[in-house]
């Protein structure tokens, strides 16, 4: 199994973007945005956002590293930026900043589920920071690519599950049970983060100057 899939990086691609993701996290912004929404008109939503999330973050996957080249950026750069980007993510799962949409009353109809839903709140900047690292450890390697391949296609399912059930998620769940599930999430995420950084300092002074 090792031999057609990197099991490892299989479940770090995986873990990583679950927490940045946060799928059950999603469930009370997804209930707001589709508020005034029918129940047919709440599945065909989260399809959608599960799409648009999905197109966004294996674009991003595929060409990042012609990008990174021609931007001339390392790969340890990339990364302390990288890990930036997630302890900012981190310290908004943990205190909350800027997770709930504001109502937009008498505004003009829009499409809710492509924006703010799709992108940035579902493919942020985190989430493609932490595919294309992930491109990067797969060094070009079949078993590396099924493994992000596989990795984003089941967080996105999740996404897509959570979003599909939201109504149950949240009753089981409550306020208070989200809001736990969302501060873990965001602690785990920071020690991802910190993680990322040491690595690329480390890296950086390998390299030297």
């Amino acid at each position: 199994m090792s031999g057609v899939v990197d099991l490892t990086l299989l479940a770090t691609t995986f873990f990583t973007l679950f927490v940045i993701m946060d799928p059950l996290g999603t469930v009370p912004v997804f209930l707001g945005l589709t508020s005034r929404m029918t129940a047919a008109q709440r599945r065909r939503a989260a399809r959608q956002a599960t799409a648009v999330a999905f197109g966004v973050i294996l674009v991003f996957s595929l060409f990042g590293q012609y990008i990174l080249s021609f931007l001339q950026i390392s790969l340890p750069a990339l990364q302390l930026s990288g890990g930036l980007l997630l302890l900012l993510v981190a310290m908004e799962l943990l205190m909350g900043w800027g997770r709930q949409p504001e109502p937009e009353d008498g505004a003009a109809p829009v499409n809710v589920a492509l924006v703010p839903l799709g992108t940035p709140l579902l493919a942020g900047p985190g989430a493609i920071v932490a595919a294309m690292l992930a491109v990067q450890d797969a060094d070009g390697e079949v078993p590396g690519w099924v493994a992000i391949a596989v990795a984003l296609v089941a967080v996105h399912l999740c996404l897509w599950l959570a979003m599909r059930f939201s109504v149950v998620i949240h009753r089981v769940l409550r306020d208070s049970g989200t809001t736990l599930v969302t501060r873990l999430a965001g602690l785990l995420l920071a020690a991802i983060a910190v993680q990322l950084m040491a690595d690329a300092v480390f890296a950086l002074v390998e390299q030297g100057p």
